[in-house]
């Protein structure tokens, strides 16, 4: 044996090759531990959560827990606080048009600022296109308001292009979106699908539509006859998609979408004779501004009351017109 050799005997090298296992053993033990307890776990969180629904995948290791919602009822009380919250988040932005509304007509801005616009910029951060959507959002829905409607716009994007009509035609449009959206509020998506089929509707043949002498009020004219908006008007001359309509004052040409029928049979024999009447007294020639500001308010009544009778004849009196 050589000198500094160590004598190694078969038992010892029994030993070495054990103690070169444990930690090897050791290892594998922790694994199987580590598996075991999560398996417990798992048993022990199934045990202790009885209400939930568990599953375990069988591809990988994934476990879904899906929680079982727990409800209180509210008292009273407390749902009559919720519903009023919840009606002063719906209506917020219509309380926001409402205020910049009194804002502007106000001229409550002039102690700081020019213009309305600039002082909403300031102010709110505002632009002026999102100040008068606000403004015109609200318009619309207090004219949803007065026409009864009972399911109610939540946001100004689902009455923004309501605003492009006119306020008789605003509440049916409305309600058909409701309609659409199985009584709920509807989406300004829909709302938008609305008005767009009312713009793109195919032109109606005008003797297809009305006859001569038949009334109408008018309604979503633009331009310099938007102020005949809500005045009647009779029909004078059918053409190919055009009506020629007599109204208190001058001839208009328009649609038949710019026409609401009047179906009430005095209003239809009375208007004509109203019409007459006051042709008579402007073909006198030059009027006292008092006799034109009452014939252009009778141009928006569909049948005259007794006082506006009784002024209709006193400026016949006046003019030497006899009926």
């Amino acid at each position: 044996m050589a000198h500094g050799a160590v004598e190694t005997t078969d038992e010892q090298i029994f030993e070495r090759e054990e103690w070169q296992r444990v930690p090897n053993s050791i290892e594998s033990e922790g694994d199987e531990d580590l598996i075991h307890s999560t398996a417990s776990y798992q048993e022990m969180l199934m045990g202790s959560l009885p209400t939930d629904e568990l599953e375990e995948r069988t591809s990988g290791t994934t476990l879904t827990i899906a929680a079982t919602v727990q409800t209180e009822e509210l008292t009273e009380n407390e749902e009559q606080e919720r519903h009023r919250l919840e009606l002063k988040v719906e209506r917020a932005f219509v309380e926001a048009g409402t205020a910049l509304r009194q804002l502007r007509d106000g001229r409550l801005y002039r102690s700081t600022h020019k213009t309305f616009e600039e002082y909403c910029r300031d102010r709110f951060r505002f632009q002026r296109r999102h100040c008068y959507q606000l403004i015109e959002a609200a318009g619309v829905v207090d004219n949803l308001c007065a026409n009864g409607a009972q399911i109610l716009p939540t946001s100004e994007r689902q009455v923004r292009f309501l605003t492009k009509l006119e306020p008789i035609n605003q509440f049916s449009t409305w309600q058909k979106a409701v309609e659409i959206a199985d009584g709920r509020v509807p989406s300004g998506k829909i709302v938008k699908g609305i008005v767009e089929q009312l713009k793109n509707k195919p032109l109606t043949r005008a003797k297809y539509f009305c006859q001569i002498g038949d009334v109408f009020i008018l309604t979503k004219l633009e331009g310099s006859e938007r102020k005949y908006n809500g005045c009647w008007a009779i029909a004078r001359e059918l053409r190919d998609f055009t009506i020629a309509v007599d109204v208190h004052d001058t001839t208009l040409t328009v649609k038949p979408d710019n026409l609401e029928p009047i179906d009430l049979p005095d209003v239809r024999r009375q208007l004509p004779q109203t019409l007459k009447r006051i042709k008579q007294l402007r073909s006198v020639g030059m009027l006292d501004r008092c006799a034109y500001t009452n014939l252009e308010a009778l141009g928006r009544q569909t049948y005259l009351t007794e006082v506006e009778e009784i002024v209709l004849q006193c400026l016949e009196n006046h003019y030497g017109i006899n009926q």
